[in-house]
């Protein structure tokens, strides 16, 4: 993905964030939220089977009692559809909340979510339901380019919470001063998830909190 035109990226006061803290990006999806919980419980309702058992999430999908998981342009289909009108049932990830709280007490908070444009409502209600009132952007692709351009507006140290390595790697080749750490929430994935030795795995909010604070303190 090349760097973001200038002009596209919203500046941080135009979010409501101030420059003269740390700032902290977080992702939503097995973040923030229990996605493959949600989007099974989607499925299931739909007489599809949600079956995790490898790091994947179209892979996953059957129909009941097949041998081959449904064909890529159909899990897409749900994807879409899960997120236009469904996404705002995920439950939080155990002590996200919680964890975003007591960060947004000394930092910054931006939610960083790669959701198809049609999500931005109803995950927007879904941060306000749960108390968060941090802003949101909606990305697609590698989050490192939009991550730069908005942490590069702070002098302040800055961190990034996500699930997935590709977007790990990515801020880190694109922001380098920013601490990432991976976090991933459904109890299912975490022994399937690829780990690097680049960013640290933190799966449990109560311990990766402490981190980004450590990583963020002046």
């Amino acid at each position: 993905m090349a760097a973001p035109d200038a002009a596209s990226v919203p500046t941080l006061s135009s979010l409501g964030l101030t420059p003269h803290r740390p700032l902290v990006l977080v992702d939503v999806d097995e973040v923030l939220g229990l996605f493959m919980q949600g989007f099974g419980a989607y499925l299931a309702a739909q007489g599809l089977e949600f079956r995790v058992d490898r790091f994947a999430l179209f892979q996953n999908i059957y129909r009941p009692g097949a041998a081959e998981h449904l064909e890529m342009a159909e899990g897409k289909k749900l994807f879409d559809a899960f997120f236009a009108g469904h996404c705002d049932t995920i439950e939080p990830a155990p002590g996200a909340i919680a964890a975003l709280n007591r960060l947004a007490r000394s930092a910054e908070i931006l939610i960083l979510s790669n959701a198809p444009p049609q999500a931005e409502r109803l995950r927007t209600a879904w941060l306000r339901k749960h108390g968060l009132e941090h802003p949101l952007i909606l990305n697609s692709g590698p989050k490192g380019p939009i991550a730069a351009a908005l942490v590069g507006q702070t002098a302040h140290r800055t961190a990034f919470v996500d699930d997935l390595l590709p977007n790990l790697d990515s801020v880190a080749e694109h922001a380098p001063a920013t601490a990432t750490f991976q976090h991933v929430a459904d109890l299912r994935l975490q022994p399937l998830a690829p780990r690097s030795d680049r960013h640290p795995r933190i799966d449990d909010w109560a311990e990766l909190v402490e981190a980004i604070e450590r990583a963020v303190r002046a």
